[in-house]
């Protein structure tokens, strides 16, 4: 006859509970090790559990754990009983010849608890997806949220000396002396601000400021054409803005340099095409990758990226831009919201081990003049969130005013790992296309 899941012991090995207890029996100085990695809720057996619990509350008083502090100590909690009684106890040295290999029984038990996790977790899974009133795009966040909490609550805590720190860091520094790579990260193509940053770094969340219209979807573009187009780095872009023919025509328009407007009519001389058909060519052999949905969930852009990186191993990702972000809830204030929207955009970055770069707009009084940090729209977390805080300045182009090379500023105005500044740059607005200026590299 077939058993069941449900029928079925979940996962456990008392054998090596009790050779975990026995050997912080025999050698307590282990308990320092141990206590980083299991909790008592590890354990399967109930009365293992309340030994465990009375080893850590020992361990908490500095005081010494062997057979019997440990019986006085269950006693004092009138726990004994419950914990096996004195026999049980003093039988757990028994089981585990030396303490030698306590680290192997603990992860053991580690091992035997996360699947018993595993099997709760899929048994919620599995009734809420029964639940018809639930989305089931958020029934699929909420698995993978609890399958992430699962790893991160599993992950053992680990502590490195000053030689391994030292150790590792030599090794990365003649990697990249060897290497001969001027940037750690990945370049932007702008070279002062490579040089500030050393490139676009992991895990970060970079936020690009700017008031409407100055050109932060341009600033990005230009960046993407470098990375995607010129260096051939796998690079995601959300445009929940704009759509995709028009992301196209920016395109082409920046690496043949041929105007957006020459394009967008169809008034174009033969050379014009030419220079259209050879940038198409380069840029159909570019690693881009574009998402234009708008409005899109937050929960949808996480599950996009985490594809985009796996299957497209993409090592970069461009949002343009946060407000257009919607949540879950989208009654809650606006300042919750754009929280929420940060920090799990930051949690992200550290997920994928990617840069993550954001655009922003920032607030009304910031118009005609440079931006500052306290003019980030929305909420304050976005400024702490951020590794890299960086602002685009420049003079709006009124109507009737020649359409020429106009400058422009980067201002770098937070970096938690390096130095601040100014970077100046060139616009030009027939190709909607930012560059360095001649000085800059």
């Amino acid at each position: 006859m077939d058993v069941s899941l449900n029928d079925k012991v979940p996962p456990h090995n008392i054998e090596a509970e009790q050779a975990v207890l026995g050997a912080l029996l025999l050698n307590w100085g282990a308990m320092s090790e141990v206590v980083s990695i299991l909790r008592p809720d590890r354990f399967y057996s109930l009365q293992n559990q309340v030994i465990y619990e009375a080893m850590q509350k020992l361990f908490s008083k500095n005081a010494t754990g062997d057979t019997i502090s440990l019986i006085n100590e269950l006693t004092v909690e009138n726990k004994l009983e419950q914990a096996g009684g004195a026999a049980y106890i003093a039988s757990l040295t028994d089981t585990v010849p030396s303490a030698a290999n306590i680290d192997y029984y603990a992860r053991m038990v580690l091992d035997r608890a996360a699947r018993r996790d595993l099997i709760h977790i899929s048994g919620d899974l599995k009734t809420s997806s029964f639940n018809l009133q639930k989305d089931s795009k958020a029934l699929l966040d909420e698995a993978e949220q609890k399958i992430f909490a699962l790893a991160e609550h599993n992950e053992t805590t680990q502590v490195y000396s000053a030689k391994e720190i030292m150790f590792k860091e030599i090794e990365l520094i003649e990697a990249r002396y060897k290497s001969k790579n001027q940037f750690t990260g990945v370049p932007t193509g702008f070279a002062k601000l490579d040089t500030y940053t050393s490139g676009f770094q992991k895990s970060e969340l970079i936020i690009i400021g700017a008031r409407p219209s100055i050109g932060k979807t341009a600033l990005a573009l230009s960046m993407i054409q470098n990375i995607a187009c010129e260096k051939r780095i796998p690079c995601g872009f959300f445009s929940l803005e704009m759509p995709y023919e028009s992301i196209g025509m920016r395109l082409l328009a920046q690496e043949a340099r041929v105007p957006m407007q020459k394009i967008r009519s169809g008034m174009l001389k033969v050379d014009d095409v030419k220079k259209i058909q050879d940038a198409a060519g380069r840029w159909f052999e570019a690693p881009l990758y574009t998402v234009d949905t708008p409005n899109m969930k937050l929960i949808d852009l996480r599950a996009v990226a985490r594809r985009m990186v796996k299957n497209n191993k993409v090592e970069v990702i461009f949002i343009d831009y946060i407000g257009l972000i919607s949540t879950e809830d989208p009654t809650a204030p606006v300042f919750e919201q754009v929280s929420l929207i940060s920090k799990s955009l930051k949690a992200l970055a550290r997920e994928l081990q990617i840069p993550i770069v954001a655009l922003c707009q920032v607030a009304r009084d910031a118009e005609g003049q440079e931006p500052n940090l306290a003019q980030l729209r929305g909420s304050g977390s976005i400024e702490q969130d951020a590794d890299v805080v960086m602002f685009l300045h420049r003079d709006r182009i009124k109507d009737g005013d020649a359409i020429a090379a106009q400058d422009a500023k980067i201002i770098l105005a937070k970096q938690r790992n390096g130095a601040t500044g100014d970077i100046d740059i060139i616009f030009l607005p027939s190709y909607s296309k930012f560059e360095n200026k001649a000085d800059e590299g």
